[in-house]
């Protein structure tokens, strides 16, 4: 299951990151949401290549098991950083066009660039811990919190387990709770449009969605997805850290749905782009052939 996921998530998400890069090839330029939506992609990118290592059993030594942890955690990190980033911007470009928005429109876009590169350098420096805590399999000399596969999560005492484990869920809580508003935001500023839509055209016509619109619901069914996969997967790795012995069966189960987000992600943001679909239309030799 793992290597389908690969197998369809990583094309995906290099054709998102080929894509814009030819769109700041002609452009010279990304808007705001390409930058993230790039962003979005490297790190999905970065996962997936994990992944790939992550089934070279002979690789993983206690040292293999260390690089490849500490760059998922900032993988996964990247992810949830800028799926908030890109919830924030969408909010603030739907909200309405008033003086106490009209700043934060003006001024927003410009620190995209910089909040990306704070992403990174914020996530590899939280997850400097990370390699303190992994070894891998055959090391049994310290006590064992849950395997993963040819790796395993170590501890050293429970005070550890505890501090490590508030100050990462506070961390993704943190921007977890600013889709979750973000995404509300969104939810009602889309309802009132609707409303005004329906009232000037009568309840029967459905003129077509303006391309904030679309971005906006994208993002949603985005935040909506991550939140739901975050809240399996904080179940999942309590009842694996404080089950008693090995499950192999359930951890595999677990490490299929961690990586779900990078596989969705990419469709979504192709299927509200529409410059993608023309893209293709434009590139398909079938439709330049001459039928003489």
């Amino acid at each position: 299951m793992i290597v389908l996921q690969i197998c369809i998530g990583f094309p995906v998400n290099v054709f998102l990151l080929l894509f814009y890069g030819w769109v700041a090839s002609t452009r010279h330029k990304l808007s705001s949401s390409e930058l993230i939506h790039t962003n979005l992609a490297s790190a999905n990118i970065m996962i997936f290549l994990i992944m790939s290592v992550w089934e070279w059993r002979n690789f993983l030594n206690a040292v293999g098991c260390k690089v490849l942890m500490y760059f998922y955690r900032v993988a996964r990190g990247l992810s949830v950083c800028t799926t908030c980033l890109l919830s924030i911007l969408q909010a603030v470009t739907i909200s309405p066009s008033t003086s106490r928005w009209a700043g934060v429109k003006a001024k927003l876009p410009k620190c995209i660039g910089p909040f990306c590169i704070l992403s990174w350098v914020l996530n590899l420096l939280i997850n400097a811990g990370i390699p303190l805590y992994m070894s891998d399999s055959q090391n049994t000399s310290i006590q064992i919190t849950y395997d993963l596969k040819y790796c395993s999560v170590t501890t050293l005492s429970v005070k550890t387990i505890l501090i490590n484990t508030v100050v990462y869920s506070v961390w993704d809580l943190l921007f977890v709770g600013l889709m979750g508003a973000s995404s509300c935001y969104m939810v009602l500023v889309l309802y009132r449009h609707h409303r005004r839509v329906q009232h000037l055209h009568g309840p029967g016509c459905y003129p077509r969605a303006m391309p904030e619109v679309r971005a906006a619901k994208c993002v949603i069914s985005l935040v909506t997805l991550y939140i739901l996969l975050y809240g399996r997967q904080t179940i999942m790795v309590n009842v694996l850290i404080n089950m008693k012995g090995n499950a192999p069966q359930l951890m595999a189960s677990h490490l299929v749905w961690s990586f779900t987000f990078s596989v969705f992600s990419p469709f979504l943001i192709i299927h509200s782009d529409r410059r993608m679909r023309k893209f293709w239309k434009r590139e398909s030799p079938v439709r330049n052939m001459d039928p003489s």
